[in-house]
């Protein structure tokens, strides 16, 4: 195998290995067959609040009344089983994988190089696309991280699942990109250069802003190559995240694809424009959003969380066939809201991140350092917390805690 096996190792050691992995020459330009491009009109800054706020802010709700055949119900009634045994299927050789103007074959191990063709041709830097094919056929998983270039745990987590496959064990393929905003990544910024948030401009487009242009090539080049795609974020702005799921609970394919994640909370969300895994779901692709953690850190049980349920989910879907002992299936919270502060000051938490709390108990303080009032933030429902600030100063507006409301599944 190409891949070699690292064990454990530092933080440093760790990020200089993924800067190890950049490849001496760009491949060629993106596509002459791309689609249109759309229009943009954005001619300033785009410094979203925060991703995981706006999304489940202006998520759809789940669907009460299922609009076909009850496909919706059966489909939140299976995400909340416990998964089934399934009978084995035929095992069948794997083929050839082209990726990137390059063939991988059966059994091997690969970095490959993607380039958007976005910087000066004499000083632009490659991004490392790590590729695992199986002996065996199967489907085609796909793993993204640093879509935002502040947010290391999804990085780790890639590493030390793609780290840990063997080809000849494998049915199908894994393609990882650990850090797909490259730029953003060296200099520690969530967004790229032109200030933009890479994570709304999916599906792009070849003649966009530099935002569309970069989202075109990987989506286009990559993304379609894939049967699934796991994109992998932590909080923003000093917010930390329960590891959990992302999914429009609302499309029966995806509902379908949580069950294959062990120990995994699944949230509700529909998903905004321009999000890689919209995008992704809009082209048949079944994808979800994992976060885990916080912004700027390694944290090592996110990591375990998140490697863990991506075997499972490899186990799940034929790909592997490890001893793998699934835990107490987690629950989906078909409704969740963020609890803001209404008074500026600094924030003291009197919880922790995964605690259950009760409508009306105190979540934290905003203290006032100059007049020493006390503000408490109080939970608007029952629920868990699923998402926090950690603590810091904060205005009045700031979206404090994350409350998740778990699904009544129909039937039970």
């Amino acid at each position: 195998m190409l891949f070699e096996r690292l064990q454990k190792p530092t933080h440093l050691a760790m990020l200089t290995g993924l800067l190890a992995l950049w490849l001496p020459s760009p491949l060629l330009a993106d596509s002459a067959s791309a689609k249109p491009a759309r229009e943009s009109d954005i001619r300033m800054a785009e410094l979203a609040e925060d991703e995981s706020v706006e999304d489940i802010e202006q998520s759809a709700p789940l669907q009460a009344v299922p609009t076909d055949n009850d496909a919706v119900e059966s489909a939140l009634t299976s995400a909340t089983a416990e998964p089934e045994s399934e009978p084995e299927p035929k095992v069948r050789p794997g083929e050839i994988f082209t990726l990137l103007s390059s063939d991988v074959e059966p059994g091997a191990s690969t970095r490959l190089a993607w380039a958007p063709g976005i910087q000066i041709a004499g000083l632009s830097q490659p991004t490392p696309v790590l590729v695992v094919n199986g002996v065996y056929a199967g489907p085609t998983l796909c793993l993204t991280g640093a879509v935002h270039g502040d947010e290391l745990n999804g990085i780790e987590i890639i590493r030390q699942t793609v780290y840990d496959l063997n080809p000849d064990k494998l049915s199908g393929r894994v393609v990882g990109i650990p850090i797909v905003n490259l730029p953003g990544f060296q200099q520690g910024s969530r967004y790229l250069p032109d200030r933009r948030d890479l994570n709304r401009h999916f599906p792009g487009s070849p003649e966009g802003s530099l935002a569309d242009r970069i989202a075109h090539s990987l989506f286009e080049n990559v993304i379609r190559r894939c049967d699934m795609l796991v994109d992998i974020h932590t909080g923003s702005l000093k917010r930390t995240n329960l590891p959990q799921l992302r999914a429009d609970m609302n499309n029966p394919e995806v509902a379908e694809f949580t069950r294959g994640f062990d120990r995994m909370a699944v949230v509700h969300s529909t998903g905004a424009p321009g999000m890689l895994r919209t995008a992704a779901v809009a082209a048949g692709i079944r994808a979800v959003t994992l976060e885990a953690g916080e912004s700027h850190r390694i944290q090592q049980h996110q990591i375990s969380a998140g490697v863990n349920s991506l075997t499972s989910l490899m186990e799940r879907q034929g790909m592997i066939s490890r001893m793998f002992v699934w835990g107490d299936p987690e629950p989906v919270y078909y409704d969740s809201n963020w609890i803001r502060a209404d008074h500026g000051g600094i924030l003291f938490s009197e919880i922790e991140l995964g605690a259950r709390v009760s409508k009306g108990e105190v979540l934290g303080y905003v203290s006032d350092p100059i007049t020493n009032a006390q503000h408490p933030i109080r939970s608007t429902s029952d629920g868990r917390v699923i998402g926090m600030a950690v603590d810091q100063v904060v205005m009045a507006g700031f979206a404090a805690y994350h409350i998740g409301t778990e699904a009544e599944v129909p039937g039970e």
